[in-house]
């Protein structure tokens, strides 16, 4: 159990990773351009980055307080926030008709469900 919330959170923390910076970072015109990025052209740069940065904190959450043994409770905490923030990615991309998304942001929601409910439950810190 506790493997295979690690592999989870993992992965979670590297779709994170990679969502953050890319939101973060690169310009909002090119994000719009990029295949499921056209949701991107319909709000402003600061609420494109605000959620990159929230998706950096999350890597982080989703990680670092199990490893630091500092606070571990953000683990569960944070993968509960990230089920928040995929169920307004897939309202967003369902909008939009874009039924992929909708199912990969899905699979990621049900991943951090498992992270949340299992490591508040039977494989806690």
């Amino acid at each position: 159990m506790n493997l295979t919330l690690w592999i989870a959170a993992g992965l979670l923390a590297v779709v994170a990773l990679v969502g953050g910076v890319s939101k973060t970072f690169v310009p909002r015109e090119r994000l719009a351009a990029a295949h499921g990025g056209g949701w991107t052209g319909d709000v402003g740069d600061g609420f494109v980055r605000t959620l990159g940065i929230l998706e950096l904190l999350a890597a982080a959450g989703l990680v670092l307080p199990a490893v630091t043994g500092i606070a571990p409770v953000l683990v569960p905490v944070t993968a509960g926030a990230w089920v928040l923030l995929m169920a307004g990615a897939m309202i967003t991309h369902g909008r939009r008709g874009e039924r992929a998304f909708v199912v990969l942001n899905l699979v990621y929601l049900a991943l951090a469900l498992v992270v949340a409910v299992g490591r508040f439950g039977p494989g806690s810190f």
